[in-house]
């Protein structure tokens, strides 16, 4: 892909896309899908509404390239560096509230649009996760462990679960290891005509 030459039309086009970007986020992140507007998007990148409607034709298309541009936490290397990080990952968004993306999962929630849109995101996460597992089932077992965490932060945050609203996130981590690094392992190998084990 061509870098657009410094101040030809499509170089504008391209800033003034990302002007518009940065503003729906920012947008998104803090009134949630269902209260945030064209028009409120369109002030703050301080364009017309118009405009933003012919970058993006839609506000479901918009959120989509949000959700799409937002940085996916890295997950890499061996399974257990990998479960670690999911780990890390879970730790910091239970020791502070993550006012953005909270925005963001309530919008999942409560509405489908916006549910749609962040699943491309959602899987890319996955994705990342199922590299790192060793096993012909990894991508169900990176779609557990990303379940596991989205749920963890959601009942922590969003739902205000008692325990766990006011658990020390260290005591989380701790119990919750066995389980992600069981599913991140290479899965143990069974005796020729051995069934396999069953939870």
């Amino acid at each position: 892909m061509t870098t657009p030459r410094p101040g030809s039309r499509a170089e504008q086009r391209r800033r003034t896309e990302a002007r518009i970007l940065d503003a729906a986020t920012e947008v998104f992140f803090s009134a949630g899908y269902d209260r945030a507007t064209i028009r409120a998007v369109a002030s703050a990148a301080g364009v017309d509404a118009g405009l933003v409607m012919h970058y993006f034709g839609s506000k479901q298309e918009l959120y989509r390239r949000v959700i799409d541009t937002a940085p996916v936490p890295e997950v890499s290397g061996t399974p257990e560096e990998a479960a670690e990080q999911v780990l890390a990952g879970l730790a910091s968004r239970l020791a502070r509230e993550p006012v953005a993306s909270l925005a963001l999962l309530r919008s999942m929630l409560t509405n489908p649009e916006a549910a749609s849109a962040a699943s491309a995101g959602i899987a890319r996460y996955e994705a990342q996760i199922a590299q790192a597992i060793p096993a012909d089932d990894a991508d169900l077992r990176a779609a557990i462990i990303s379940a596991i965490t989205l749920g963890i932060t959601v009942s922590r945050h969003l739902i205000k679960s008692d325990e766990l609203a006011t658990a020390d996130p260290a005591e989380v981590i701790r119990l919750l290891r066995p389980c992600v690094l069981s599913l991140a392992a290479q899965p143990a190998a069974q005796p020729d005509g051995a069934p396999e084990a069953r939870a």
